[in-house]
């Protein structure tokens, strides 16, 4: 079997990687820029190496992972982040004969990037939320007096590089043109590089979860979030399968088909009040809530190193719906955070108290703490109580 190496191990998706390979005997191995980390914490990570950080030094982290790879004879890397992606796939030259189950850079770049990505969109009739892009805060295509609000300011990229150092750049919330045209005059991200102001839209974030093989669908999942952190919008912190909605998966297909997308990618919509899904982003690597769809029968990590091995790894059309995930440290952050915002009422915080507690056991499994495999979970409570006490 092939050797695999995880990059990211502190990353919950390289967790449900690790489990679903190591569960299958693949020989699974973890990195990240620690010590310590959660995914390296599993009984089913073999060992775990620490590299210099891709963020503050890209060349010394590629030069390090290549001298790991190397030594370590690994068949396979998976990188978890889009920034590890990004370095990984650029430089694919630099590991001959390790597989990188990844497009070229230009098919991923025409994804990560959220410009390109919403153009791309319009032309192939994807609703997206009402968008203006300008090349910088001198080149608005319209007074931000006259934008809709409340409104959304997203970069093009998430990661810029700059001076031999990567950064990451943050997607910011504004009420007004006022508050609006302090953020563009004072955020680095949106100084010099392309971005875009969008509209708010409001509704349920919700998923489609895919694999292809150089342009050929090979397997569809949908997930929907229930609680989020923060609870106005973020991170999933409980999440559940859901039926593919046929509109969903056309909007998903048009994108990944345009592109001949190869790999796994998930594709991010907010479906509104009146059922209108807005596209909001494309993940084009292993995402949060991953462990929801192979506990539903969608074993997407299995799939892709089958789809490395051998080229070819046979379709799938079924998974469980109705199985929810829930990220316990995660939703407990998110019930805080819902207890101490003044703009939320006594009954809505109560509300938020009954759900917690009231987790439908049945059909709801935790994403970290699992019986057969807790230290990821003990890992993950330390450094949650070392936070708390600083």
């Amino acid at each position: 079997m092939k050797r695999v190496l995880v990059l990211d191990a502190h990353q919950r998706s390289a967790l449900a990687v690790i489990r679903s390979l190591g569960e299958r005997g693949i020989p699974v191995f973890t990195a990240e820029e620690a010590p310590v980390a959660l995914a390296a914490c599993s009984c089913f990570a073999q060992q775990h190496f620490e590299y210099p950080s891709p963020r503050l030094y890209p060349e010394r982290f590629l030069s390090v992972l290549v001298e790991l790879v190397r030594k370590q004879h690994i068949d396979m890397l998976l990188p978890m982040t889009e920034l590890t992606t990004t370095l990984l796939v650029t430089n694919q030259g630099s590991f001959p004969g390790t597989e990188i189950p990844f497009p070229d850079i230009g098919t991923v770049e025409s994804l990560v990037n959220k410009c390109s990505l919403m153009r791309l969109a319009g032309e192939l009739n994807v609703p997206i939320p009402r968008t203006w892009y300008a090349d910088s805060p001198d080149t608005l295509p319209c007074p931000l007096e006259e934008i809709y609000y409340p409104a959304v300011l997203k970069p093009g990229k998430s990661w810029l590089y700059q001076n031999g150092q990567w950064s990451r750049s943050a997607v910011r919330f504004t009420s007004n043109a006022l508050e609006a045209r302090g953020i563009l005059d004072s955020d680095p991200a949106f100084l010099a590089h392309p971005f875009m102001i969008q509209e708010c839209v409001a509704g349920q974030g919700q998923g489609v979860f895919a694999l292809y093989n150089n342009g050929k669908p090979l397997a569809f999942f949908a997930h929907r979030r229930l609680r989020e952190k923060p609870p106005g919008g973020g991170v999933s912190v409980l999440s559940e399968s859901i039926p593919l909605d046929p509109v969903l998966r056309s909007h998903a297909r048009s994108l990944l088909d345009k592109v001949r997308w190869h790999g796994i990618a998930m594709v991010e919509f907010k479906v509104s009040p009146d059922r209108t899904p807005y596209l909001m982003e494309i993940n084009t690597r292993f995402w949060g809530s991953l462990q929801l769809a192979i506990d539903s029968g969608m074993n997407f990590p299995w799939l892709l190193y089958q789809l490395a091995c051998d080229g070819h790894t046979d379709p799938v059309y079924t998974y469980k719906t109705g199985l929810r995930l829930r990220w316990l440290l995660g939703d407990l952050d998110s019930l805080y955070l819902t207890l101490r915002d003044q703009r939320y009422s006594f009954a809505v915080k109560a509300g938020a108290v009954k759900c917690f507690l009231t987790p439908s056991p049945f059909r709801t499994r935790h994403e970290v703490d699992r019986w057969g495999d807790l230290g990821p979970f003990w890992c993950e409570l330390r450094t949650y109580i070392k936070d708390i006490l600083r």
